[in-house]
């Protein structure tokens, strides 16, 4: 388990040229080479990654989100979700509009996401073929919700029709008991390629609920969740580590583990499994607007207002879990289905990442300023990630280091470690205390001894020194004659020869 902060990405979308004919000014300016943003002259803000207005889908996808999906294939959730004005690029940025004009170059998160997630199915299973050893099995479920007008719709039901907007869904949000958010009433779709994915995705998409209005013609007018359920059985990557050292454990073992009167029986190591699950959030959240600017009457104005204030529930969540003051206190989940459907996502067991789109031009000061503020508050929310893996794993993985701790414990009874009281209790023998006092005592000489031929050797050098230092000074005596330097080496000779 570990504590894993939400990464906020903010993205400047380029101005549009309804904006430029109107005179619009940019406003924003994002510092070279830092994740800064200023706005206007004196507002400052700094996230994990900042997108100026000429940046590419590509390079928004490997910051944020590759990550995101290797760590599905280790039982990691994580979330990816888009918030901001109405018409600030969140649909283009996440990939669910499925525009027929767009290039590959400019796929959105979730095409690329799929891409890579079968992708890295693909190259796991080769590896574990060119390694010799059981490839993995994969199975990948999709769900596509709406939440429209705090009604949960599902977009994979084929049935449904435009009448069932406005009647009551059937949908549950249930938590379980290790407090994990599922969905009851939901269609799950099974998929065995990209292609599959990619088209239940274009299917669900073009069902969902969108209006024009006077700041975007194609306006969500419902916050889209996109899930992935990742279902992995693997070999355990513990029992491959092992599997060598106990098969030559049996080998060496002899008679005492092997061998019986002639016969082999030592087990055949069998490869153990472990089964991982993850799901990945992809959220689409319909625009903040302000009806004054987006001229909505009638339905639409219900819609906007419905969506603020689903976008409201989950302003007061971030604010309750990004402010320290209140760290602890109650989070206002159940305040509205958007952020009951995120409870794990924020505060929970997830890696999150939110991109907040903004418009760069000066009439969308305020909006752009309220987004930068909510999402400099979402940087303060740390989840709790752990990996997804099921009971059944869990328990092996239990008993395996309950094994390896007996059989370490019955090793020392065997090698004379352990023994056991008369009154049932466990001590060690008399022979391993005496001889780990004796280890201790022998390492105390053998300190006592390093220590004493650092002496000698310290002193052999100041001999040797004084020994030079008397030989100069006779030399430079020479003229009262060489006598007194023979009888020196005379000495030196005799020295040497005692000591050969």
């Amino acid at each position: 388990m570990g504590d894993c902060c939400v990464k906020v990405a903010l993205r400047i979308r380029p101005q549009m040229a309804k904006e430029k004919i109107e005179g619009c000014h940019v406003c924003t300016l994002v510092t070279p080479g830092e994740p800064q943003v200023l706005l206007g002259k004196d507002k400052a803000f700094t996230y994990d990654f900042v997108f100026d207005i000429d940046s590419e889908q590509h390079n928004i996808y490997q910051a944020c989100v590759y990550k995101l999906i290797e760590g599905c294939f280790e039982g990691y959730n994580a979330t990816v979700f888009a918030y901001g004005q109405t018409g600030s690029g969140k649909t283009y940025t996440m990939g669910t509009g499925f525009d027929v004009n767009l290039s590959q170059q400019e796929q959105g998160i979730i095409p690329r996401a799929v891409h890579q997630l079968f992708e890295g199915i693909q190259n796991r299973r080769m590896r574990a073929q060119e390694a010799g050893s059981q490839p993995p099995e994969f199975k990948v479920t999709a769900q596509f919700l709406e939440l429209y007008n705090e009604e949960i719709l599902d977009l994979f039901d084929g049935g449904r029709d435009l009448e069932s907007r406005s009647r009551k869904s059937n949908i549950k949000i249930h938590e379980d008991a290790s407090g994990s958010i599922y969905t009851t009433g939901v269609t799950s779709r099974l998929v065995q390629s990209e292609e599959e994915l990619l088209q239940c995705l274009k299917l669900g998409a073009l069902s969902r609920t969108t209006a024009s209005t006077q700041m975007n013609a194609q306006s969500s007018r419902s916050h889209a969740i996109f899930t992935i359920h990742l279902c992995q059985m693997r070999v355990c990557q513990q029992s491959q580590m092992n599997g060598g050292a106990e098969n030559g454990g049996a080998e060496n073992g002899g008679a005492e583990n092997g061998e019986l009167n002639g016969v082999d029986s030592s087990p055949i190591a069998q490869p153990e499994f472990e089964t991982l699950m993850a799901k990945f959030h992809f959220v689409d959240l319909a625009g903040s607007e302000r009806l004054k600017r987006t001229g909505a009457t009638g339905d639409r104005a219900r819609e906007g207002i419905s969506i603020n204030c689903g976008l409201l529930a989950l302003g007061n969540v971030i604010s309750a879990l990004g402010d320290q003051m209140k760290k602890g206190g109650h989070v206002p989940y159940r305040d509205s289905k958007l952020t009951r459907l995120l409870q794990d996502s924020l505060g929970g067991n997830s890696r999150t990442v939110m991109i907040a789109c903004v418009s760069p031009s000066d009439r969308d000061f305020m909006e752009t300023l309220n987004t930068l503020k909510y999402a400099n508050r979402a940087r303060n929310i740390k989840n709790k990630v752990v990996v997804n893996q099921d009971k059944t794993s869990q328990q092996i993985s239990a008993l395996r280091a309950e094994i390896a701790r007996l059989q370490l414990e019955l090793m020392e009874y065997k090698a004379g470690k352990r023994v056991a009281c008369e009154d049932g209790s466990e001590g060690f023998s008399d022979l391993y205390q005496e001889n780990a006092m004796l280890q201790r005592e022998s390492d105390t000489l053998r300190l006592r001894v390093k220590a004493m031929q650092e002496t000698i050797d310290h002193l052999n050098t100041r001999v040797t020194h004084l020994l030079a230092n008397e030989v100069s000074t006779l030399l430079t005596k020479s003229s009262e004659g060489n006598e007194e330097i023979g009888a020196l080496i005379q000495n030196y000779i005799r020295e040497v020869e005692e000591l050969r």
